[in-house]
């Protein structure tokens, strides 16, 4: 079993960067290799402006590497949830936000021949209970009239055609969301960059940060450049001066294990849609093929951080779980375990915009592989001058309240949502 994940060991690094980064004026400086960054790159570098994209390790290392590659539209809150407190027009606007990330993902990869698998396959959320299969349905209702009327749906008597696990009581369809080898994204995201004019550099985290005469100073190991304007899509980076950004973002564990292949009778059997599938659970486990038909299944195994320990542990939790949803992968061997941390907000949603001249767009909060991709189109636009076509830019972002940027109340988290689950 490898504790690396499985998207950036069956993808080719980027491997392009330049040792040194030449002093100079630059129209734009974005801190941030994964998607949101890769993505913002390409968009600025096609509108002409001169780019040097900053990463402290490599392309797409971060989350944006280990995630599951689901493109899944929808928000992961309770849609009737979102109506109740933002009102219908606001909430179908956000939704809406969504779709249009999966779309633009699925345009990027046509038009820059990005090699990733992309497919429309849908997402099933699967209710855990059978009150959950219940609040699933009286969302679906609201969602068919306001917002998304492809979706529908799945009856517990009827879910056998969908996946082969009589674990859950039936589920809800989302037939728009896609699923991609995300590895060969993000990088593939970085290599058209590149091709557009974008200069991007990695192992060059930022290290000091600061206005200067026409603009901004933003210093790395590999040398400093000014910036007439900064994009932070950094996430939950601990690297460099970000603390007003760590105050508002908690860094919460998430895990994913990957099987050895499956045969096409086990997959006809498990999988025979192919869907991406995710459960209702607060403590949610969630599950796809790989492009090279193995299961991935992922979840918060534990409020942990990532290391090889964790990841191991986290691993085995998963394995049981999965074992629980599928028996007869019970004794499938594991390839792949690894962990990584998803930027969580605290209501779930994203945000960006501009604060002290520095713009920024992050906290995803599980949702970020098309979010990303949206948001960083979506900044480059705001940069050139276009505020309105932020999504987010009503949200105000208050710090979270006892928090400085270490994670001291997760194993707290973790045992009230395992209660919540035991008891909703």
């Amino acid at each position: 079993m490898k504790l690396t994940p499985y998207w950036l060991a069956t993808s080719e690094p980027f491997d392009q960067s330049p040792a040194t980064l030449p002093e100079g004026q630059y129209d734009v400086a974005v801190v941030g290799g994964g998607i949101t960054g890769c993505s913002a790159a390409l968009a600025l570098a096609k509108k002409g402006a001169r780019v040097a994209l900053l990463e402290a390790t490599t392309i797409g290392s971060a989350a944006s590497g280990r995630n599951g590659g689901m493109c899944n539209n929808g928000f992961a809150q309770d849609y009737g949830t979102m109506v109740g407190a933002l009102g219908p027009k606001k909430a179908n606007a956000l939704y809406k936000a969504f779709d249009s990330g999966v779309d633009l993902v699925e345009t990027l990869v046509r038009e820059e021949g990005i090699d990733c698998s992309f497919a429309r396959v849908g997402k099933l959320k699967l209710a855990a209970k059978p009150e959950h299969y219940d609040k699933l349905a009286r969302s679906q209702e609201l969602l068919s009239k306001i917002a998304d009327p492809d979706t529908r749906m799945i009856a517990k008597s009827d879910l056998h055609s969908e996946v082969g696990t009589d674990r859950y009581h039936g589920g809800l369809l989302y037939p728009k969301s896609a699923q991609m080898h995300v590895g060969r994204y993000v990088r593939g995201l970085a290599r058209a960059a590149a091709r557009h004019g974008a200069e991007i550099y990695e192992h060059a985290p930022v290290t000091a940060l600061r206005k200067v005469d026409g603009g901004h100073m933003v210093a790395t190991p590999k040398g400093q450049i000014t910036a007439r304007q900064v994009l932070l899509a950094s996430g939950i980076s601990q690297v460099g001066p970000l603390g007003w950004i760590r105050r508002r973002i908690v860094p919460v564990g998430a895990f994913l294990i990957v099987t050895e292949p499956l045969s096409p009778e086990q997959i006809a059997r498990l999988m025979p849609t192919g869907r991406n599938v995710v459960d209702t659970r607060n403590l949610v486990v969630y599950w796809r093929l790989t492009p090279d038909n193995r299961m991935l299944f992922g979840g918060r195994a534990r409020f942990a951080g990532s290391n090889p320990q964790s990841d191991a542990k986290s691993g085995r939790i998963l394995r049981a779980t999965m074992a629980d949803v599928y028996p007869e992968l019970a004794n499938t061997r594991i390839d792949y375990c690894w962990g990584g941390l998803v930027d969580m907000t605290r209501d779930r949603l994203p945000r960006a915009g501009e604060r002290d001249g520095l713009f920024y767009s992050m906290g995803y909060s599980g949702h970020g592989t098309h979010m990303a991709t949206l948001m960083g189109h979506v900044m480059a636009d705001v940069m050139d001058g276009q505020p309105a076509l932020n999504p987010w830019k009503d949200f105000t972002w208050p710090a979270i309240p006892g928090y400085f940027g270490r994670p001291w109340f997760l194993p707290l988290l973790g045992v009230y949502y395992r209660m919540k689950d035991l008891m909703t």
